[in-house]
């Protein structure tokens, strides 16, 4: 073999190999459970021959894993993904990330705050995401458990307690339009991650890096209320019934996160799909997902 034709051999070798995936679980749920995210992460194999899949554990095990997606504070598990993300050789080329609800919005802090730091993040992919916050809780997650009732009365009379926001991930996203002050004030997660106090220039340049942003919201999810945050949509402030969408919404007009640079880019892709809460069909996440968004 002629030896100049060995580098471009190489660089064929590099280009045909699929971009690598993180994937970030919910509430309720763990990153590797084969009646959750470690069937998904089979079924991305299989779809993307060759493709390195990581779906991140947050803890030394399975039972870290799912308690921490209650009691970990957000800031502190999106700092340790950022630590990890950096020490794994097999994202050295640049990677793609995909989260599962509130793992959208704890994604896209590790984006924001150490975007700049990682390998390039080429696409994200956001499945029913709590992007401008919750306010209420009918269930939670893949798993019913009586947990979900605890959260649930807390967070109702206590979410902006500090030792709440400080122990109880739920509490770092319950955003209540009836007090927004108060939200604005002491929310230690999501009133930080879309720049609510300041604006945090970084936040906005490492969103934009994003080649696109894809958000999917379930037109029949019965667990995010409202739904319309999983499109940055969210109540109007004062009350809890007229809901004011992405375009309408101040953190949008006065381009605070860069969401208006990117959809005027046509980077901010805006999708749904019948069903509850992540339920979507094999067929649709091919079309929609992996084939456009992840496959290269």
């Amino acid at each position: 073999m002629r030896l100049w034709l060995i580098p471009l051999l190489l660089i064929k070798l590099i280009s045909a190999t699929p971009t690598p995936i993180v994937l970030w679980h919910g509430m309720g749920d763990t990153c590797c459970m084969s009646f959750s995210l470690g069937s998904f992460k089979i079924f991305l194999e299989k779809n993307i021959p060759g493709v390195y899949v990581l779906s991140l554990q947050i803890g030394n095990n399975t039972v870290e894993d799912f308690e921490n997606g209650y009691f970990m504070n957000p800031n502190l598990q999106v700092e340790y993904v950022c630590e990890k993300l950096a020490a794994d050789p097999k994202l050295s080329n640049g990677f793609n990330v995909m989260g599962f609800s509130q793992g959208c919005q704890f994604i896209r802090a590790v984006v924001q705050r150490c975007g700049h730091k990682l390998p390039q993040i080429k696409n994200m992919v956001s499945l029913g995401g709590q992007h401008q916050g919750i306010y209420g809780i009918p269930h939670c997650g893949a798993l019913r458990h009586e947990t979900c009732d605890d959260v649930r009365k807390l967070l109702n009379y206590a979410a902006y307690n500090s030792w709440v926001q400080n122990s109880l991930v739920q509490a770092t996203y319950w955003h209540d339009p009836l007090d927004e002050r108060t939200y604005e004030a002491n929310s230690v997660f999501l009133a930080d991650i879309n720049n609510v106090r300041t604006v945090n220039k970084t936040y906005i340049q490492n969103l934009n890096n994003l080649e696109r942003f894809v958000l999917v919201m379930f037109d029949n999810d019965s667990i995010v209320q409202p739904k319309e945050t999983e499109w940055f949509g969210f109540y109007a402030p004062g009350q809890a019934e007229k809901l004011v969408s992405l375009r309408e919404s101040k953190i949008y007009l006065q381009d605070r996160l860069g969401l208006k640079k990117m959809d005027k880019a046509g980077k901010l892709i805006f999708l749904s799909t019948p069903g509850d809460h992540l339920r979507f069909t094999e067929e649709w996440m091919i079309k929609n997902i992996i084939k456009p968004y992840l496959s290269s």
